[in-house]
């Protein structure tokens, strides 16, 4: 009698192998998108507080446009989403909506940070 595997059973156990790696690697794309996800929150609760602690309590107003240049105090790299778009770009998973805006002095917004697992993660203006 010859020692060795049947063809059945080298099937099987690629069939079986071949399932472990795709499992694997649904898991993994799964796991990549709520890390996105929780990127874009930490920085929506960064630029919400920006802008109701440092913005509007110096200028009793909240700004047309959010950036570098009027939201000093955050770290620069939060403007871009995960996929490398800045805020206010036209594929950008994060979006700054100002409201009741005159001379460039609003009144309120709304920040919106498009999830990949979850609703919009949304925050609105305190005052």
């Amino acid at each position: 009698m010859k020692k060795g595997f049947t063809v059945i059973e080298l099937i099987v156990v690629i069939v079986v192998f071949g399932l472990a790696t795709g499992l694997f690697f649904v898991q993994k794309s799964n796991y990549d998108a709520v890390k996105r996800d929780e990127q874009r929150k930490t920085a929506i609760n960064a630029m919400f507080y920006n802008l109701e602690e440092l913005f509007y309590n110096d200028n009793n107003h909240y700004p047309e446009t959010i950036g570098e240049n009027n939201l000093k105090a955050m770290d620069p790299q939060l403007f871009t989403d995960p996929f490398g778009f800045n805020i206010g770009d036209e594929y950008s998973s994060y979006r700054y909506e100002p409201t009741d805006c005159k001379d460039s002095k609003c009144a309120s917004y709304t920040l919106r940070a498009e999830l990949e697992k979850e609703d919009d993660f949304i925050k609105k203006s305190r005052h």
